[in-house]
């Protein structure tokens, strides 16, 4: 296994954190987990509420406050807040606040907290709750006035344990990264294409109006069916 792999995984296991375990952390609200930030990545659904919240289509949230690049293990399009000036800020910090605080990214309203998860490849399809792995990193910020336990603390902004679209979103991304790996092997493929039809399908062709499981699905079968169709060219 690579060696930067390998330290990533045990890095993981020793930060994990049990569901009913306590970890110390108060909020201060000093604003400083919104700045020196490169890694407040959005999922799809992400996205989509935020473009809820702001009036605005997926693509044009996108264009004015995300960006986009290839992931190095993955090969696949990961999208994030922009980082703005020489602090590094969250675009969407707003004089110290987060400007949209009720639908702000997973990442940033589980904060400290992360999860995530590593399921050898036969395995994907088998994928349940059982499999999600939290962890706890001591921010640098706040103070250790309180404990939490991972349950309370998700529990409070509304992220339940059984997150069925983190379930499926795992799943397809493992299921992708695989396939566009195999992809890259071939001589020909035109992966910018591919990388482009991805990231327009997963993340910026929703009709904020209606329901966004059902269209996630219905883009993902949509992705599949045009993997399907370049790879027999």
């Amino acid at each position: 296994m690579d060696t930067r792999m390998e330290r990533i995984r045990q890095d993981f296991e020793n930060k994990q954190l049990g569901v009913d375990e306590p970890f110390p952390f108060h909020c201060t609200m000093c604003g400083k987990c919104c700045i020196h930030r490169e890694d407040i990545f959005l999922t799809p659904k992400d996205l989509y509420s935020l473009a809820r919240e702001l009036h605005q289509m997926p693509e044009a949230v996108f264009d004015q406050y995300c960006e986009c690049y290839v992931g190095v293990d993955s090969r696949l399009p990961i999208v994030r807040l922009k980082p703005q000036g020489s602090v590094r800020r969250c675009p969407l910090l707003k004089e110290q606040k987060c400007s949209v605080h009720n639908v702000k990214p997973t990442v940033c309203a589980m904060f400290p907290i992360g999860r995530g998860m590593a399921v050898e490849k036969s395995r994907i399809d088998e994928i349940t709750t059982a499999d999600i792995r939290y962890f706890f990193t001591n921010p640098g910020c706040g103070d250790g006035t309180e404990t939490h336990t991972v349950k309370e603390w998700l529990g409070a902004f509304g992220i339940p344990l059984q997150d069925d679209f983190f379930i499926e979103w795992q799943k397809c991304l493992m299921k992708l990264s695989l396939r566009f790996r195999e992809m890259e092997k071939k001589p020909g493929s035109d992966m910018h294409a591919v990388w482009d039809s991805a990231l327009v399908l997963l993340y910026l062709t929703y009709e904020v109006g209606m329901e966004f499981e059902p269209q996630f699905r219905e883009h993902v079968e949509d992705l599949q069916k045009l993997l399907d169709k370049l790879e027999k060219n």
